[in-house]
C-alpha cells in the first residue's frame, strides 16, 4: 500500500460487500426473469398455432430430443398449465426484484450517510444565551 492510499474501514467494507451481494442477486433474478419471459412468449406462440389446428390434425410434442404423437386437447392443456406456471414464477421474481431494488437503495443511502459522517460540525457548540 502506498503512502497516499487509505485503508477502507471495516464498516464500509461490510456495507459495500452487502451492496455487491444485492447487485449479484438482482442480476441473477433479472436473468431468470428474462429466461422465463422468453419461455412464456414461446408458449404463447405454440398455443396460437395449436388453436388454429383442427381436431383432426396430427400434432406432436417434444420429449427431449424426440417428437411424440399427441392430441390437440392434451397439448392445449399442457401448454396452458405451463403458461400459468410461468406467470406465477414471473410474479414471484418481479416481487423479489422490487424488494432487492429497495434494499439496494437503502444500502446506497446508508453508505452515503456513513461517508458524510455526522451532520453536526465537530467541536463545542456556542450558544448565545444571555446571562
Amino acid at each position: 500500500m502506498s503512502v497516499g492510499e487509505q485503508q477502507i474501514p471495516p464498516w464500509l467494507q461490510e456495507q459495500v460487500g452487502r451492496m455487491q451481494q444485492l447487485q449479484q442477486n438482482l442480476q441473477s433474478i433479472m436473468m431468470q426473469k428474462q429466461h422465463l419471459e422468453s419461455e412464456h412468449l414461446e408458449t404463447e406462440r405454440a398455443l396460437e398455432v395449436l388453436q388454429k389446428a383442427t381436431d383432426d390434425d396430427i400434432v406432436y410434442k417434444t420429449a427431449g430430443s424426440i417428437l411424440v404423437k399427441s392430441t390437440k386437447a392434451v397439448l392445449l392443456s399442457e401448454l396452458e398449465e405451463k403458461k400459468e406456471l410461468a406467470n406465477t414464477r414471473l410474479t414471484v421474481l418481479s416481487k423479489q426484484e422490487s424488494r432487492i431494488k429497495e434494499n439496494l437503495k437503502e444500502a446506497e443511502t446508508k453508505i452515503r450517510e456513513m461517508l458524510r459522517g455526522p451532520t453536526t460540525p465537530p467541536g463545542p457548540q456556542k450558544t448565545d444565551v444571555p446571562k
